[in-house]
């Protein structure tokens, strides 16, 4: 609700004219003056027209929350690669901050494991290629009475035995993330293919961690090797006051500020997590934001902006219209009937940098300061 701004030290310098004009003149204004007790205030006519009046009614209201975050990388589009083969690093092909493509090798690894898994295919192609033969073979016999039956079936068992091992070794060999032109060279029995390991990228994206480095020992399953990530999209992760939390729900969108004049960006509320962060005591909002250009980096800290997709309704007034006295309880100047003005203790509740919301202590229809109400609380006090 927006009403014209007074400067605070416009209203000082005012109140104190006026008060030096009220000490030094024996007669009031005109007839609309009045003796000020604690109780209310009175102006005169143009004293009135140095405060603007606001009028509270009901209004719907989006709750905004602030809150600081840091960056992350969108884990579900962020891999850590984890190497297949147990064995020495011989090469490293990738760098840091390089876009690579899917399957595209990032390094070499002299391994046992490998050339065991190779060799085992091999094996498996020309076992199953045998089997195949010699079943078709008894098959041939059996219609011609040159075999029996039973020994035309124990062909066929076998023959699918063997293409069954043939699968598996094969299996093995995706599994370690061999593309399937060295698994062609293979079964073409080209002994090249079955002399180092080769760690590729699972996903298309920037490799973003390298953890390994030339001769070092990786063990299969358990040694990451690189971390590939999509870094046109990310997640911030906003640290949300348990104060806050009912303001704060999955689709709520929000405003990225990462303070470096690069901004803003903007993303959505996917999750608010069920637990609280034990370092700092408050619950983590975890916002998907895109990130043109890669300006937002890991661990990079931002000032978050959320707006409730909740529209809420209540008495709002004017942040400048919200005094605090000598025991510091919030209170607004509120218009009589006869025209004074008098304090109103208020209840707050929520807050935005235009307004606060009042829960208890102002009705619909009621008339308060907006600008102005310091000069009313200085001439109280006189």
């Amino acid at each position: 609700m927006p009403v014209e701004a007074g400067g605070r030290r416009h209203l000082i310098a005012l109140a104190c004219l006026l008060a030096a004009i009220a000490g030094c003149s024996s007669a009031p204004e005109d007839n609309d003056s009045a003796p000020i007790n604690a109780a209310d205030v009175k102006l005169t006519k143009a004293q009135r027209a140095h405060i603007q009046l606001y009028t509270v009614v009901p209004v719907g209201y989006r709750q905004r929350i602030e809150a600081p975050g840091t960056v992350d990388f969108d884990n579900d589009q962020a891999t850590s690669v984890v190497s297949p083969f147990t064995g020495p690093v011989t090469r490293i092909l990738v760098a840091l901050g390089q876009s690579v493509g899917r399957g595209q090798p990032l390094a070499v690894v002299q391994s046992a494991d490998y050339a065991t898994a190779v060799g085992a295919y091999r094996k498996a192609v020309v076992a199953a290629a045998n089997a195949q033969r010699l079943a078709a073979a008894d098959r041939d016999l059996a219609a011609h009475n040159g075999i029996s039956q039973r020994e035309a079936a124990q062909a066929q068992t076998d023959a699918a035995s063997a293409t069954a091992d043939r699968q598996s070794a094969l299996q093995s060999l995706l599994a370690m993330g061999v593309d399937r032109g060295t698994i062609a060279r293979a079964t073409a029995g080209n002994p090249a293919a079955g002399f180092a390991g080769v760690i590729r990228a699972p996903v298309s994206g920037t490799v973003v961690e390298k953890q390994i480095t030339p001769g070092q020992l990786l063990q299969s399953g358990t040694s990451a090797a690189f971390t590939v990530a999509n870094l046109s999209q990310v997640w911030v992760l906003a640290q949300i006051n348990s104060s806050d939390l009912s303001s704060v729900h999955p689709g709520d969108s929000a405003t990225i500020d990462p303070r470096n004049g690069t901004g803003p960006f903007h993303g959505t509320v996917q999750n608010v997590a069920a637990s609280v962060d034990p370092d700092t005591r408050a619950v983590v909002a975890r916002i998907v934001a895109p990130n043109p250009g890669d300006l937002l980096k890991k661990q990079m800290y931002v000032d978050v902006l959320l707006e409730s997709g909740r529209v809420s309704t209540g008495l709002l007034v004017p942040v400048s219209a919200v005094l605090r006295d000598d025991e510091n309880m919030p209170f607004v100047y509120a218009m009589q009937p006869d025209g004074s003005f008098v304090r109103r203790h208020v209840t707050l509740g929520y807050r935005d940098s235009q307004n606060y919301e009042v829960t208890t202590g102002l009705a619909s229809g009621d008339k308060v300061v907006a600008n102005g109400a310091l000069f009313l609380q200085f001439m109280q006090s006189q």
